[in-house]
């Protein structure tokens, strides 16, 4: 090291299933869900967090815990301060943090010779941003962090048709990487999905798909969908469809058929090290998504508590936490969201660009 350069860290090492991805935007919720004026609890990363949307329509993230007594501040008011800012008041003592700094600004109990520094008492603030109808939080690996992240939340194709078409919500009982992986996999579904309007366990072929590196992820590049997957067939013409991951846990797939569009997007947020958030989001310009509204919301649910049943039959299993084989091509995707991970984490603590390490690959495998 030349003198002068500072020191580097090297990233610590995260067995899989254990501990989570920092530095990056995790989905939090809709903008619809967060209404003016409401104090709304969530757990992100094994933190209790506070969103709120103050009265001006600018939303907020704060640690949901009070620094006196510990009461959550999620149980408290929104409320106005002299100067016109807001502030979120505890609901055992009255005192009050701003929602722009999460700073104190008031302590009621204090008398006028009772000196104080109230101003250097904080909560978390945790920065937040909206996009395309959705709240991002992003989740620094310094709890001090007060500045903006080095990034823009991530901005998604397809996005089309006003407001989303279905919103559906699970919690896994398991960790995100389980989660992620379970989901990605591509070789289950003639397992664990079995209909007769997708797909069946005898019916299984050959597929060979092109893969390549995408921002912070990777996609399996446009192609058109396989001859035994069925549902597909309700939007006519020649549909074509990508399906892209984006760490720390984005997976979406966008189907074109001609000028028309769909999307499908699923959120995996992590609330703690045992249970992960699944919101699965679609948007279409379709008119299927007009006259087929109940069939496809309710094949959506189904196929996401088919996933969910087989999570915690798995689950069976990794309570002796016993070695995973991954075997190419199936779970190369699977290897590659670990390397993915690795990489990140170490390019955040040595202070450089992230280098996506997936290279370009045709895959093969059987389902």
């Amino acid at each position: 090291m030349a003198e002068g350069d500072a020191p580097t860290r090297k990233a610590p090492a995260q067995k899989f299933g254990q501990g989570f991805l920092l530095d990056s935007w995790y989905f939090a919720a809709l903008s619809s869900e967060l209404k003016r004026g409401k104090l709304q609890r969530y757990e992100l990363l094994g933190e209790p967090v506070l969103l709120g949307r103050q009265r001006d329509g600018g939303v907020y993230a704060l640690k949901d815990i009070c620094p006196h007594r510990a009461a959550p501040l999620s149980a408290g008011k929104l409320k106005r301060e002299c100067d016109g800012r807001e502030s979120v008041e505890c609901p055992y003592h009255g005192w009050r943090f701003s929602t722009d700094e999460g700073v104190c600004t008031t302590v009621p109990s204090l008398v006028d010779n009772q000196a104080m520094e109230v101003e250097r008492i904080r909560v978390r603030r945790y920065p937040v941003a909206e996009s395309q109808g959705m709240v991002f939080v992003w989740i620094s690996s310094d709890p001090r962090f007060a500045g903006e992240p080095p990034e823009a939340p991530p901005v998604f194709p397809g996005v089309v048709g006003g407001a989303p078409k279905l919103v559906d919500r699970m919690v896994f009982d398991s960790h995100i990487d389980h989660a992620v992986v379970g989901l990605m996999d591509p070789a289950h579904g003639p397992y664990v999905h079995q209909q007769w309007w997708w797909r069946s366990a005898k019916s299984q072929h050959e597929k060979a798909k092109k893969f390549e590196p995408r921002e912070a992820g990777f996609a399996m590049v446009r192609h058109e969908p396989s001859k035994n997957s069925r549902a597909y067939a309700v939007l006519g013409g020649e549909p074509l469809t990508e399906i892209t991951f984006r760490l720390p846990g984005l997976r979406w797939e966008h189907v074109t058929v001609g000028k028309r569009q769909v999307l499908s997007l699923t959120c995996l947020t992590p609330m703690d090290e045992n249970r992960t958030r699944i919101t699965q989001i679609m948007w279409s310009d379709h008119p299927a998504f007009v006259l087929l509204r109940p069939l496809i919301r309710k094949a959506a649910r189904i196929f996401l508590r088919q996933d969910a049943a087989m999570v915690n039959l798995q689950n069976e299993g990794l309570r002796y936490d016993p070695a995973l084989l991954w075997v190419d091509d199936a779970d190369r995707q699977a290897k590659w969201y670990q390397q993915l991970k690795r990489e990140w984490a170490a390019s955040r603590a040595e202070g450089r660009a992230f280098r996506n390490p997936v290279e370009p690959a045709v895959l093969k495998w059987r389902s």
